[in-house]
C-alpha cells in the first residue's frame, strides 16, 4: 500500500492549519491527519492518523519542520484502518519506531487477520464514489507495533482526552474529545465536504456530510455515532475529509445532520442500504 499513488486531490493537499495552540492539521492529498503538541512537554507529539499511501516523506517533513530533526512522536493514535488513514503507517513505524493505539475491533484489519467490504462503487453522490473500486480495502499487518485503546477512554499521551467509539464506518472507529475546549477530532464519523463528488472534493467545498458512502457499511450505527458527537457539543471539528467547523456553523450543521441524516447521509441504494 505505500507506494501505491491514487489519482485524488484537492486544492488545499499540503496544507497546514493550526486548529488550536497545540493541536495542527496537514491536508494530504484529500484526507486530513492531526499534529498535536503535549502541553508543557516541549516538541513532545502525537500524529493522528497517518494519510495516505506513498505520504511517509510528506508527514516526516513536517514533523521534523514543527518539532525538529530529533523528535518523533510518542506514538500514532489512529480514528479507523482505511487506506487513507493508514497509508504511510508501515513506513512511519519503520522509521520511528512507537506504538500504535487504535480501537480494539480495528485490530483485526491492522494486523493481516481480515480485510475491509469492498469499496461500493454503486452508490450515488458523484465520481469519487464511482472510483472507488480502485481503493485498496486490504488490512495491513503492523503485528506487535498496534496495541487496543485503554479500556477507560483515555488517550494515551494527550491527558485530558477521551475516544469516543463511533462504528459504522468501521467497526472500530474512534473520534477523540478534549472536554476542557470541547475540541473534537472526528476522523470519519461525520465529514465536512460531500466526499463522494470529485468537483467538490476537489474544490473543498464546506457543507456537513456522513461518513463517505463507499465505505460505510452499517448505517444504524453511523446515525448513532452521529448523535454520540452532537451530545458532546463540541465548538470546533476537525474530521477526516474537509474543513474544519466551529462554534454555531458546527453545532448548527450537526443539528441538521443528525434531524435529517436518511436524507442527507445515507445512500438511496447501495450493498449495505
Amino acid at each position: 500500500m505505500t507506494d501505491t499513488l491514487l489519482p485524488v486531490t484537492s486544492v488545499t493537499n499540503g496544507m497546514e492549519k493550526d486548529v488550536t495552540k497545540h493541536l495542527f492539521f496537514l491536508t494530504n492529498q484529500v484526507v486530513n491527519l492531526c499534529f498535536y503538541e503535549i502541553p508543557n512537554r516541549s516538541k513532545e507529539w502525537i500524529l493522528i492518523d497517518a494519510g495516505m499511501p506513498a505520504s511517509a516523506d510528506i508527514i516526516q517533513a513536517t514533523a521534523k519542520e514543527h518539532f525538529g530533526e530529533d523528535h518523533k512522536p510518542q506514538a500514532i493514535v489512529l480514528t479507523h484502518g482505511h487506506f487513507d488513514h493508514v497509508g504511510a503507517l508501515e513506513e512511519l513505524i519503520d522509521a520511528w519506531n512507537v506504538p500504535v493505539y487504535a480501537h480494539e475491533q480495528e485490530l483485526p484489519y491492522l494486523t493481516g487477520k481480515k480485510d475491509y467490504p469492498e469499496p461500493d462503487n454503486s452508490v450515488e453522490g458523484g465520481l469519487v464514489a464511482k472510483m472507488s473500486r480502485m481503493f485498496p480495502n486490504e488490512g495491513i499487518d503492523v503485528g506487535t507495533s498496534v496495541q487496543p485503546l485503554p479500556e477507560d477512554e483515555s488517550v494515551p499521551f494527550m491527558e485530558g482526552w477521551k475516544w469516543v467509539h463511533t462504528p459504522g464506518h468501521t467497526p472500530g472507529h474512534v473520534s477523540f474529545f478534549h472536554e476542557q475546549d470541547r475540541l473534537l477530532v472526528a476522523g470519519d464519523a461525520f465529514v465536512t465536504v460531500k466526499q463522494e463528488s470529485l468537483f467538490k472534493v476537489m474544490m473543498q467545498e464546506k457543507e456537513i456530510s456522513g461518513p463517505p458512502r463507499y465505505l460505510t457499511t452499517d448505517w444504524e450505527k453511523a446515525r448513532t455515532s452521529v448523535e454520540t458527537l452532537q451530545a458532546l457539543h463540541p465548538a470546533i471539528a476537525v474530521t477526516g475529509h474537509g474543513l474544519p467547523m466551529e462554534g454555531e456553523e458546527l453545532s448548527g450543521a450537526l443539528d441538521t445532520l443528525v434531524r435529517r441524516f436518511d436524507e442527507i447521509a445515507i445512500p438511496d441504494h447501495g450493498r449495505f442500504v
